[in-house]
């Protein structure tokens, strides 16, 4: 059986995006159908509609999202139809070196459906991030559905599939913040201000937010920040050294995805600090330090792939804290739209209005 649906559709480089009749065959081995309820607006579709993931036109956009899941095909143990769960964009395979060395989160084989969704004129589709969720129904690889608690609201809980997530994980996981921690965090839209919502949750004390946008900063106060320093206006390493006793922080987490602002972090870390690269570089940018200065302050100079999460593991546990109201991600849905105001929703993003846009279906 097919499912023609509505979905989100980049059809080429640069143009609007359309809404289309989107054909969704039924699960094969391995696979998922899953009828989404609520998908996030993300800074990564817009990179697909511009052509600057790769040129696999058309796509069908979205990939931060939660649903229940309608049916599953041969073989399918992980979940069952009914399950809600958050999509994710990692499933990983268990037999690859990272896998059987007990690290997961680095998954060198991670997987996607097989089969492919297509227009209706049958044109295949390439899903963004291999989910493909500004769309009524989609086609997943089984282990891209993690079940979580059905008491969180689809817009919330989607969040966890990308930005929110990645950010948390970058302060939690990769940067290992612990209680006591001074931290910085470069770059306060969706995903640095949920660095900063994780730094507090793992009990840091002073946490700096930077930005160049007040709006922005306002929601890192919100969020957990006890500083915040407009980058436009003060010198940010100095800035942030003055909050921190003269020595700089013991964690910074740039995430923005600029030379420059890793410059910011890398001479704003404390001596034996860590920096935290969760900002995402287009190809041609190029970093240069000097090698002694790398040695010299020694620590550690990190990159945090989707804040290195383990889905199964991670995003009960957040939605959990969330449930406890221990962790506000209600605090980063902006707005709910329908499936036609996603390109508005774009416009938004890049003018700084909104945390998240969230689809509702």
């Amino acid at each position: 059986m097919v499912h023609e649906v509505r979905g989100v559709v980049a059809l080429k480089k640069n143009a609007p995006v359309s809404i289309e009749t989107v054909l969704v065959p039924d699960p094969g081995p391995g696979e998922a159908l899953v009828k989404v309820q609520a998908c996030g607006v993300c800074h990564t579709d817009l990179h697909y509609r511009e052509g600057g993931i790769n040129d696999d036109f058309p796509f069908l956009l979205g990939h931060e999202a939660a649903g229940v899941v309608e049916a599953v095909g041969e073989g399918v143990t992980e979940v069952a139809p009914g399950d809600y769960v958050v999509l994710n964009w990692r499933a990983v395979c268990g037999h690859c070196r990272a896998c059987l060395r007990g690290r997961p989160w680095y998954c060198f084989a991670t997987h996607n459906a097989k089969q492919k969704m297509t227009l209706a004129d049958g044109t295949p589709l390439s899903p963004a991030l291999g989910i493909g969720a500004f769309a009524e129904k989609t086609l997943v690889a089984a282990g891209q559905c993690t079940k979580v608690d059905r008491s969180a609201p689809p817009e919330v809980a989607g969040l966890l599939g990308c930005g929110v997530m990645a950010g948390l994980g970058a302060a939690i996981n990769t940067g290992g913040v612990t209680r006591g921690d001074t931290v910085a965090v470069i770059g306060c839209g969706g995903v640095g201000n949920a660095a900063i919502a994780g730094a507090r949750l793992a009990g840091a004390t002073t946490i700096i937010g930077v930005d160049l946008d007040d709006n922005k900063l306002a929601w890192a106060r919100q969020l957990g920040a006890t500083h915040t320093v407009n980058g436009a206006q003060a010198d940010v390493v100095e800035s942030i050294r003055e909050l921190t006793g003269g020595f700089g922080a013991d964690v910074v987490i740039e995430a923005v995805g600029r030379p420059e602002t890793y410059e910011q972090a890398f001479y704003a870390r404390d001596l034996a600090g860590t920096v935290v690269l969760v900002g995402v570089p287009t190809p041609q940018m190029r970093l240069e330090l000097p090698l002694l200065d790398v040695f010299g302050r020694g620590g550690a100079l990190k990159s945090s792939w989707y804040g290195d999460c383990l889905p199964s593991r991670d995003f009960p546990v957040m939605i959990s804290l969330y449930l406890q109201r221990r962790l506000p991600l209600e605090a980063f849905v902006s707005e709910r739209i329908e499936l036609g105001d996603v390109e508005e929703a774009f416009a938004k993003m890049g003018r700084g209005e909104v945390l998240r846009s969230v689809v509702m279906l």
